[in-house]
């Protein structure tokens, strides 16, 4: 039996009126990723590959084109339906963390498992195991402005696994992360994805993400420009930045 497909886009566009200018952001996308699988989308800047994010995560809407998610088209969906399948579906994780900083760890984790209908109860339980997860089990009370870059990071890793996604969408995940945190946190992501069997679609300039993909779709001017394998991409990550990796 053929893998299932966990996204599948065909022919997606997307273009931004700015003032009298159009400009084409993506230029027909097709795209097929399998369950489990750990994608990076890499590309220079401007490339498309945070609209492509935006587009796969229902973040946004393409101009033209179908984006599936198991199998359900995005486009044919009402805003209830929409925001359920983010809820559920989708765990997002933002190079700015997006952690909420009046709250604790513990509450930005279980948010989204309150909003899924999780009792306060059993939602604390499975954010304190999700704290653990990731490391911070002693960091449970803890205010964002109390925590380090990659500890804010862990705890929204935490809460994209809130709700048991198909899908983690990462856009630039160590973009604000110190270099040997950054590939911790790396490192973190290819553990879950491993162990849960969560597909994981990273949007990112971090060449050490390489490493942990399967496949490395590389966009430039809003089009797919080549897919590779990691074991066919030439690189020596190990001496990225002028270090070795170690």
């Amino acid at each position: 039996m053929a893998e299932q497909n966990v996204v599948r886009t065909r022919g997606v566009k997307k273009a931004f009126d700015l003032g009298k200018v159009t400009v084409e952001a993506l230029r027909g996308i097709d795209l097929e990723i399998a369950k489990g699988e750990y994608i990076s989308i890499m590309g220079p800047s401007g490339s498309g590959k945070t609209t492509l994010f935006n587009v796969i995560g229902g973040l946004d809407k393409p101009t033209e084109g179908r984006v599936y998610i198991d199998e359900v088209d995005v486009a044919q969906l009402d805003a209830y339906e929409l925001a359920w399948l983010r809820c559920r579906k989708i765990g997002y994780i933002f190079q700015t963390f997006n952690l909420i900083p009046v709250m604790t760890a513990l509450e930005n984790i279980t948010l989204p498992m309150i909003f899924a209908g999780l009792s306060e109860d059993d939602a604390r339980d499975k954010g304190v195991e999700l704290l653990k997860s990731v490391g911070l089990g002693e960091r449970v009370h803890h205010k964002p402005n109390e925590l380090s870059g990659g500890q804010q990071q862990r705890v929204a890793i935490a809460r994209a696994f809130a709700n048991d996604p198909a899908i983690i969408l990462a856009d630039e995940p160590t973009g604000n992360l110190d270099l040997k945190t950054g590939k911790e946190i790396i490192g973190l992501l290819k553990e879950l994805n491993k162990e849960k069997g969560v597909t994981i679609i990273s949007a990112t300039h971090d060449l050490k993400m390489i490493d942990v993909s399967d496949r490395i779709f590389w966009i430039r001017d809003g089009k797919v420009e080549r897919i590779e394998r990691r074991a066919d991409v030439q690189l020596e990550v190990g001496t990225v930045e002028g270090k070795q990796a170690g």
